[in-house]
Formats: C-alpha cells, structure tokens, sequence
C-alpha cells in the first residue's frame, strides 16, 4: 500500500484563514462556524519540526471524530452537524483536505488545557523525582518510573502560542483565571473522560498514560469538549503487553520522536531538526495502529 501525500500546510482559497496552529489551519465560514484542518505537521516539545508525518492528520481526525461520538454522553463537543460539500463544493479544493477537514461550532475556548496524568512519566517523572510531587501535587515515596499512580491526577497547564512552552499551573489558578465553578467542572470532566476512555482503551490493548484536553463554552456557558480528543498527539500510548514499571515503554504517539530528539544536540527551540525518513515512516506506521486498535471492534 502507497504511503499517504503529505500536507505540511494547506491552501484554501474560497475560505479567509484564521490561524495556524502547530498542527492545525482554521478558516473562517460563518459567524457560528469554522472549517478545522488537521495537517501532518508534527509538533514536540512544543516546535513544528520541519518534516510532515505523512497521513498523521487524517489519522488524528478519525480517531478525535471516534471519540467525541463515543463520549457525547458525558458532554457535547465542537463538531457540527454540516458536511464539508457544503463548505467546499470546488471537488479539487475540497480534495487537499477530504478526510482530515471538520467544520466545527464557533465555541470561547477556555484558558488552560485540562491535562490528566494516570502514569509516572515524562516531565511528571522528572519533577517526581526532585521533589516527591508532580506539579505539586504530593505523591507515594518510592513510586517507579511509567508506575500507574494510585489515581489520575489533573494538572492543568496555560496556552502558549506556538514555538512557545506551555506552563503548569495550580487548580486554585485555574479558578482564578475562570471562575471557582468553571474550573471545577472542567477538572471533573477531564477526569472523568480520562477515565472512561483508559478503561476502554485497556481492553483494547493500549495504556493511556496521559492526556490532555481542551475546552470551550457556548453562547449559554455550557461546557464543551474542543479541538481533538484522546489521539497519539494529545495522549501518551503505551502498548499493554510491552508495559513494564521501572523504563519508559514503547509507545504508539509521537514519544517515539521525543525519543529520538532527545538523543540530539538541540535545544528544544525553533528550528526543529529534520528527520530521518525511517523515524518519520515509523511515527506513522505507529499512529495508525493506534486507530486500528481503538476502533475495531472486539
């Protein structure tokens, strides 16, 4: 099977473009909606690496529509119910983004993204070690690396703007930042999301380590899940039959990259390095086996 072109950026020209993030291009549609483009640009330690990961996109959007269908009963999400035709009848134009496009409700996002944490790793590990807490948040002494911990914890970072690192951030300034109720419903339902997909995911096969989330509210203040949800971008996968507590396990995301750069000498600032072609087609070969394992049935 051909490998997927690659869409390092997209061009729309019947539609004004709004913003570019790290991974995704948005137009403006209307005054209630916007058409989100998920590109294979590939983003670690908060820098878009000069390299696409060849059909990454269409995989993260396959799997964030599976999930907001599957947790729709805990909240309402941002996809809306109109059809990319309609937004972009021009066939060619409308092929550089079939399948990796989503028009979306025009929602406030939210100041913070809502990161649970289920594992001992990364920089939680890293912090764990220094100081027996994770973004201060107090925890077990003699806890090993990649040890689930005895229940997930949310830390809550702020947005930066691309190229820029996110910071944690206290529950108490989350609150401060939106309102006392605000910041508890979203911590509620981070938790809660978390947990719900991690026990699906497990039987699947796959160990969600962490994750984070965004957020946004309607017109009427009510609370929406936003951008994408529970992918190898926005999660940490690890495979369960290759999980062991005391190392840093295989992963099915993008971890396998972080690994790989963190063996070079960079400084984790813009410009990223390039990559080789094996580690790019390796990321992607992992991104799609973690949509198959999630989304098949049993």
């Amino acid at each position: 099977m051909a490998a997927p072109e690659a869409l390092y950026e997209s061009t729309l020209p019947s539609l004004s473009l709004r913003a570019r993030g790290k991974v995704r291009d948005i137009y403006d549609i209307d005054e209630k909606h916007m058409l989100i483009v998920t590109t294979d640009r590939l983003s670690a330690f908060d820098v878009i690496l000069p390299d696409p990961i060849p059909g990454k996109g269409s995989v993260l959007t396959r799997i964030s529509n599976f999930w907001f269908k599957k947790l729709s009963y805990i909240m309402p999400n941002h996809l809306a119910d109109v059809s990319l035709e309609q937004i972009l009848p021009d066939a060619a134009e409308r092929a550089q983004v079939e399948g990796r496009a989503v028009v979306v409700k025009i929602l406030k996002p939210l100041p913070v993204e809502a990161i649970v944490r289920g594992y001992l790793i990364g920089s939680g590990w890293k912090d764990y070690q220094k100081t027996g807490e994770v973004c201060g948040i107090k925890l077990p002494v003699g806890l090993q690396q990649a040890q689930q911990l005895p229940e997930p914890i949310y830390t809550p970072s702020t947005k930066a703007a691309v190229d820029q690192h996110d910071e944690n951030v206290s529950f108490e300034q989350t609150a401060q930042l939106m309102g006392q109720a605000l910041a508890e419903q979203v911590r509620d339902a981070s938790l809660k999301i978390y947990k719900e997909a991690a026990s699906y995911a497990r039987e699947r096969g796959i160990i969600i380590a962490d994750t984070k989330f965004e957020f946004g509210i309607d017109e009427d203040g009510v609370l929406h899940l936003i951008d994408e949800a529970l992918t190898p971008d926005s999660s940490r996968f690890w495979p369960a039959d290759q999980y062991q507590v005391g190392i840093s396990p295989p992963s099915f995301d993008k971890q396998y990259v972080r690994d790989y750069l963190e063996t070079l000498d960079w400084n984790k600032t813009a410009p990223g390095p390039f990559l080789p072609k094996e580690v790019a087609e390796f990321c992607a070969e992992k991104y799609r086996e973690a949509e198959l394992r999630l989304t098949q049935a049993l």
